[in-house]
């Protein structure tokens, strides 16, 4: 019953037997391999358009790297204050940017309303020199840390706010694929065709080893990042192994039905918690599930076996705790825990 995080699951076993195929033989280093063009062309084909893909190890290098290109050291990046970029990456944004400024803004389930981003964006008198930073990038997540999704509409909103206002709009999609299966809808209509600038595409939270891509809908605007990367340290020697699991990854839509079932888990282990009397706090969008449980059940809960993190806690005396599903969650799992649940 491991509901601590999906970093705590494993790999998929199509993208693990990916990796042992590329160990066999020599191939080029630093992206300089075939598997590295193919990546690119299923990632044009994905987001129906010419992209220009960056491959690294990491979310937080993504993030960090993705954002220090689209603001200047003067600039700011307007994000949600519970986003994981302002909470869990230790600066790493402020840092590879060369002093960016992050400005933290309110919203409710952990999302940013376009009301609150415009309000911001408007107050003309904060922004600009000599004084003030500029406004050059606004950063959502797809999912929310609070495991809500924005809309394609509330994407749209923010994008036409943020470049009315000349800045650029990022996506962190560490979920993406936990978002993008809930809306339905392709990855270009929830990314540049509701005016996404640059992407992080994540694989790691959701079935690969350590793949995550930066993605560029202009190329253009990409102009220098290879040695962004490359001076950021996060272009890998033996890149061939995290262009591999990024084809496993794409290849027949494996990411998509990992995405399903975790969203699916966290679906019945919504409905099994509603059924015990403890409701999410917040809608479940993706693959995350957050409860406001007794202190005493959590104790009953974890000596059971049970693993998660007490998150916060609400203003009743109880601990709001966070589940997350993976591709890796059973049925026997979820069912097991509420059943703990519902017994007390």
């Amino acid at each position: 019953m491991n509901f601590a995080s999906d970093n705590t699951a494993g790999v998929a076993p199509e993208i693990m037997a990916a990796l042992a195929h590329a160990n066999n033989g020599f191939t080029l280093g630093y992206g300089n391999d075939e598997a590295t063009r193919r990546v690119e062309k299923k990632f044009c084909a994905l987001f129906e358009r010419d992209v220009a893909v960056f491959l690294v190890p990491t979310g937080t290098v993504a993030n960090a790297l993705a954002l220090a290109h689209v603001t200047p050291p003067w600039g700011a990046v307007l994000c949600h204050q519970n986003s994981h970029i302002a909470v869990d990456e230790c600066g790493a944004p402020e840092f590879f940017g060369g002093g960016i400024k992050l400005l933290e803004l309110p919203g409710d389930n952990g999302k940013i309303a376009a009301d609150t981003l415009k309000a911001r964006l408007g107050n003309k008198a904060s922004w600009g020199p000599p004084h003030h930073v500029a406004p050059a990038a606004v950063s959502i997540s797809q999912a929310s840390e609070s495991g809500t999704i924005y809309r394609v509409a509330d994407i749209r909103a923010l994008a036409d706010i943020a470049h009315e206002h000349g800045a650029v709009l990022h996506m962190d999609g560490a979920r993406f694929g936990n978002a993008l299966v809930r809306l339905n809808v392709s990855a270009a209509e929830m990314t540049w065709k509701a005016g996404v600038d640059v992407l992080s595409f994540g694989a790691t939270k959701c079935g690969a080893m350590a793949a995550e891509a930066v993605i560029f809908f202009d190329p253009k605007r990409a102009e220098g990042m290879s040695a962004r990367r490359k001076r950021g340290g996060a272009l890998l020697s033996k890149h061939r192994f995290i262009a591999a699991q990024m084809e496993a990854f794409l290849d027949g839509d494996l990411w998509l039905r990992l995405a399903r079932h975790a969203n699916s888990m966290a679906d019945r282990l919504s409905d099994g918690l509603t059924k015990a009397g403890f409701a999410p706090v917040w809608p479940v969008e993706a693959n995350e599930v957050f409860a406001a449980l007794p202190v005493a059940l959590c104790d009953k809960l974890q000596a059971a076996g049970a693993v998660f993190y007490r998150w916060d806690a609400d203003n009743k005396g109880n601990v709001i705790v966070r589940l997350v599903t993976s591709f890796q969650t059973t049925v026997e799992e979820v069912d097991r825990f509420t059943t703990l649940v519902s017994a007390g």
